[in-house]
């Protein structure tokens, strides 16, 4: 056994760019794992920098000089994200604060309606499974009530924090992109000279990540607004905060889609009751949600590398777990950043090629 191991590190990691890209990798998340929350506002900005680079190089080839695209997309994205915060952020605010004002209301009238059920449909449903899942569903929400309350109260500071967002960040995204060949200099004289696989694996995410960002963003504006359109044709309350909601439950592969569905129905239950416009509004939020599955995701991310969603949603667990929203949010390129990894590591240059026959 122990041969095997030795003969399989051997073969894989006899090639010293092998070796440099596994290092790199290793550092990299641990200092990753160690200093995530200083890093955070730099995560922020290469988000920022990888969705503006694409309006950039779409500017610069009508021939724009690269510093005057970086200036009028820099300025012009300053400017929407004023108008999000100067108009829908406060419709957002208020209309949370009212739904939450009104969520006792609201479990309650759920239960009245969850408890004619059985009288409904007594072949298949009991006042005994209705009860259990009433009293589940309640101490849940209470959970979750005080969990909320407690957050709220313990993170007052972060909102100096949310702050320096608002000024470090921009900063750092419009240097980012300015100064964008001299910062790709300067992290290519820290990188060893070993570094084959290094520039393989990073070529080949430096164009994954800008179309999944780009992708996302796309997506979380088409999905809102179809949500949006949708709740607003039914006149369903909260339109604006359950299409926001649902705009963002896409950064979650899979499991965003799930949770935003309970406040949805949960909302319209409330308004509509067990009625034919329940029925209506739960179907046109389904097949907004199978189009973009179906239909949108294939379209936006065709050049990125496809993986089965079991992996996706293993990814989403693990790395979620290690970085938080940062975890969840990176799932898909991380995923195949690992796969990129193993199909690199699995690939020998000639040189160990011939190296391993002439050993044998």
């Amino acid at each position: 056994m122990i041969e095997y191991i030795k003969q399989w590190y051997e073969r894989r990691f006899s090639d010293p760019d092998a070796v440099t890209l596994v290092l790199l990798l290793g550092i990299s998340f641990l200092v990753i794992i160690l200093f995530g929350d200083v890093l955070a506002p730099i995560l922020v900005a290469v988000v920022f920098a990888y969705l503006l680079e694409w309006p950039i190089q779409w500017v610069v080839r009508l021939g724009v000089p690269r510093i005057t695209a970086v200036a009028l997309v820099f300025i012009s994205f300053l400017a929407l994200i004023i108008i999000l915060v100067v108009f829908l952020v406060p419709v957002i605010w208020q209309q949370s604060i009212a739904l939450v004002a009104e969520l006792p209301q609201m479990l309650a009238q759920v239960k009245i309606l969850l408890a004619r059920l059985p009288e409904l449909f007594p072949e298949f449903i009991s006042e005994r499974n209705i009860t259990t899942f009433i009293d589940n569903v309640t101490s849940r929400a209470l959970m979750f009530g005080e969990l909320l309350l407690s957050q709220s109260l313990s993170r007052i500071v972060g909102m100096m924090q949310l702050m320096i967002y608002f000024i470090v960040v921009p900063l750092l995204v419009f240097f980012m992109l300015k100064d964008k060949r001299e910062l790709l200099r300067h992290i290519n004289r820290l990188l060893p000279t070993n570094r084959r696989l290094i520039a393989q694996v990073s070529g080949e995410m430096n164009l994954q990540i800008m179309n999944y960002i780009r992708g996302k963003a796309v997506e979380v504006i088409v999905v809102g607004v179809a949500a949006y359109i949708c709740f607003a044709l039914f006149d369903l309350r909260y339109a604006a905060l359950l299409a926001v909601l649902v705009g963002l439950s896409v950064l979650i592969p899979y499991i965003g889609a799930v949770v935003v569905t309970i406040p949805v129905v949960l909302v319209a239950v409330f308004q509509f009751g067990w009625t034919s416009m329940l029925a209506w509004v739960v179907i046109s939020y389904l097949i907004i949600q199978a189009l973009d599955g179906n239909l949108l995701v294939p379209l936006l991310f065709s050049e990125v590398v496809s993986l089965n969603p079991v992996y996706i949603i293993a990814a989403v667990l693990l790395f979620g777990g290690l970085w938080g929203f940062w975890g969840v949010f990176f799932a898909i390129p991380l995923a195949s950043l690992v796969k990129a990894v193993l199909m690199a590591l699995s690939t020998q240059s000639p040189s160990v090629v011939e190296r391993s026959t002439t050993n044998e």
